[in-house]
């Protein structure tokens, strides 16, 4: 079910791991920004658009991660954007005749591999580099590209409408989590993100990250973020209610998380000779 979150702006929320779509009204239609997960809310989005009279104009993918990368066909041919990286990185994924079938593994435990529709799976545009804006004929979104968790990740600003859309940072159950494999510095990269995202916080009312809660508490949530990187570098336990104990009911997995990168954050700065 969409929810009105600003004058024009709605989101639809997935039961896999609170994904938000994001939906932005323009003049001739809408901007639909990383729709969903299970097949059938992907059929109720396009249902709730398609009833309320709002046709997809564009579509927008803020990051190559698959859950981001999903489409319907009633959602019709609508170009689908990406950042030059992000596309490319879903180019060399998609170049391996394996990659759907790995998807589809990878969500076997998970309960819902067989209602994650994968025939249109990252058919996105590359925008040319640098592009500051989303091309279409709406509100003004300006594009905020930086490395943090994927290559060529973006967070989308709808400056009229104060609402900034995050993609898979500023979340209240997820950790920032970090990427390892296609950068050479990636505690650095993400505190860059996050001065990127600081930079507009004045700015923003309304903060939709790509899992968790809407929330009107963008500094909060940046400063959140900040200090669980810092934990991470300096090897300290976080004091962060996403990790242990406090974690929300259903989220204790978030701690592996952790554990995970604060073990290859390790061995990195291990086989580096980095003090950490």
């Amino acid at each position: 079910m969409l929810r009105q979150v600003a004058d024009g702006v709605l989101v639809h929320e997935s039961e896999f791991l609170q994904s938000n779509a994001v939906v932005v009204q323009g003049r001739t239609g809408v901007l639909l920004i990383d729709p969903g997960v299970q097949d059938h809310e992907l059929a109720c989005l396009a249902n709730d658009l398609s009833h309320s009279g709002r046709t997809v104009v564009a579509g927008f993918s803020t990051h190559p991660h698959w859950d981001h990368l999903l489409w319907h066909a009633q959602f019709g041919a609508a170009p689908r954007y990406g950042t030059a990286r992000c596309a490319a990185a879903v180019r060399d994924q998609l170049s391996d005749p394996d990659a759907k079938a790995r998807i589809t593994a990878h969500l076997l435990p998970t309960g819902i591999a067989e209602r994650v529709p994968l025939d249109l799976l990252g058919q996105i545009t590359a925008l040319p580099a640098g592009t500051a804006r989303i091309p279409w004929d709406g509100p003004q979104v300006r594009i905020i590209e930086h490395q943090a968790h994927a290559p060529g990740h973006a967070a989308l600003f709808v400056e009229e409408r104060g609402v900034l859309v995050a993609g898979d940072m500023l979340s209240d159950v997820l950790i920032p989590m970090l990427d390892f494999d296609d950068t050479a510095d990636p505690i650095e990269d993400y505190l860059a993100a996050l001065r990127l995202l600081d930079g507009v916080a004045g700015d923003v009312d309304v903060l939709v990250p790509g899992h968790g809660s809407v929330s009107d508490e963008v500094h909060a949530r940046i400063d959140q973020d900040r200090a669980y990187v810092y934990a991470l570098r300096d090897a300290h336990v976080p004091g962060d209610p996403r990790v242990g104990p406090s974690a929300k009911p259903g989220w204790e997995w978030v701690s592996d998380v952790h554990d995970g990168q604060a073990g290859r954050l390790a061995r990195r700065n291990e086989r580096d000779g980095t003090p950490g």
